[in-house]
């Protein structure tokens, strides 16, 4: 079925996006949700119409996600774990401890977002990225210690 996006939806597409998903997904889901339109002449051309409205909102958006990219690669985020003696934590950093810090920081970014192929389960410097938008991603510092290792 061919639907149009009434507004941003996480690995599907962008507002105004005409797609082809399964008759299912568009009935049962994206439809009644209010996330897209069914693709008729009517409707395409309402997205006509709006189309100049929805490519400023996405250019406003992108230069958001700009500013926040380099906030977040000016950071440095360090965390204090108990290690064992090679080095390994006792437990785990993961992308929810990542978000949680950088909420402190004061920049609220969704928890899915921070890209962790698995938790850092060591003491060391890491980079992880952070998709703040379509085609933006940032590039995080943090760094691990060992508890008792600063003294």
């Amino acid at each position: 079925m061919r639907i149009i996006l009434t507004q941003d939806i996480h690995d599907l597409g962008l507002e105004g996006d005409i797609l082809e998903v399964a008759n299912g997904y568009a009935r049962n889901y994206l439809l009644p949700k209010g996330f897209a339109l069914e693709a008729t002449p009517q409707n395409l051309r309402l997205l006509e119409s709006r189309r100049k409205k929805i490519e400023a909102k996405r250019l406003r958006a992108k230069e958001e996600a700009e500013q926040l990219r380099e906030k977040i690669e000016a950071l440095e985020l360090c965390f204090t774990h108990k290690a064992g003696e090679e080095g390994k934590l006792y437990g785990s950093v993961t992308a929810i401890d990542i978000a949680q810090e950088l909420e402190k920081q004061g920049i609220v970014v969704d928890r899915r977002k921070v890209v962790l192929d698995k938790p850092i389960k060591e003491v060391g410097e890491f980079e992880v990225k952070v998709k703040v938008y379509p085609e933006v991603v940032a590039t995080l510092r943090v760094r691990v210690e060992a508890e008792g290792a600063k003294e």
